[in-house]
């Protein structure tokens, strides 16, 4: 197996990667969706929506939590997470950018 030479890319290019790589994952899509509907929620509640291990649900929350994409606030003895706003916008708006980037019209033919 192969080394990723990530300096040989952009930074832009290298986040993008990780974004996705993160987004590549079913449960964390399904994560993020029940996130974005019930706007805040405890592990627990995953577990029981997902049908999940709470194991295997806690790794993903740890995933999204790294990279920014979740906040989570400890009440109690449990954690509740939401969205992080601020990193959404951030890779909602690097994406637009790499796909808007594509003009149809400016090529003709493959």
């Amino acid at each position: 197996m192969g080394v990723t030479k990530s300096d040989l890319f952009s930074t832009t290019q290298n986040e993008l990667a990780t974004y996705a790589k993160v987004f590549a994952h079913p449960a964390r899509i399904a994560i993020l969706q029940y996130l974005l509907r019930a706007n805040t929620c405890c592990n627990t509640h995953l577990v029981e929506e997902l049908g999940l291990a709470q194991a295997t649900i806690s790794q993903h929350l740890k995933e999204l939590k790294t990279l920014g994409i979740i906040k989570g606030t400890v009440e109690g003895v449990s954690v509740n997470y939401c969205i992080n706003a601020e990193k959404w916008q951030l890779i909602k708006d690097r994406f637009s950018e790499f796909f808007d980037s594509y003009d149809p019209n400016s090529f003709s033919s493959c």
